[in-house]
């Protein structure tokens, strides 16, 4: 589902707290990307933005959206079942399969 969404091999998601976010113009436009999430992006450009399911507080922002994504220290690996096999994952990371299954 990630790769689909970012048009990249994975995701890279930074979560945080949805009351802890403020959106400094307008808010994304939102889509419903599977029966439990939807997921944000740039109205103008297109850019994905998050991620949010639905039955949780936390909104999954993309790193790559973020001014300064090199302040981001990745803490675990979410998706391992579907990693593809010619990307290089630091394998000292926790790993953790999606809980989304249809």
């Amino acid at each position: 589902m990630c790769r689909r969404a970012t048009g990249g091999p994975f995701a890279v998601l930074v979560r945080v707290d949805e009351d802890d976010l403020e959106w400094l113009s307008e808010p994304p436009a939102t889509f419903r990307s599977s029966p439990i999430a939807k997921r944000g992006f740039c109205p103008d450009c297109g850019t994905p933005l998050f991620l949010r399911y639905d039955d949780d507080d936390r909104i999954r922002l993309t790193a790559g959206s973020l001014d300064h994504p090199e302040r981001i220290t990745p803490s675990y690996n979410y998706g391992i079942e579907s990693r593809l096999p010619w990307v290089c994952y630091d394998d000292d990371l926790p790993g953790q399969p999606t809980q989304e299954r249809f």
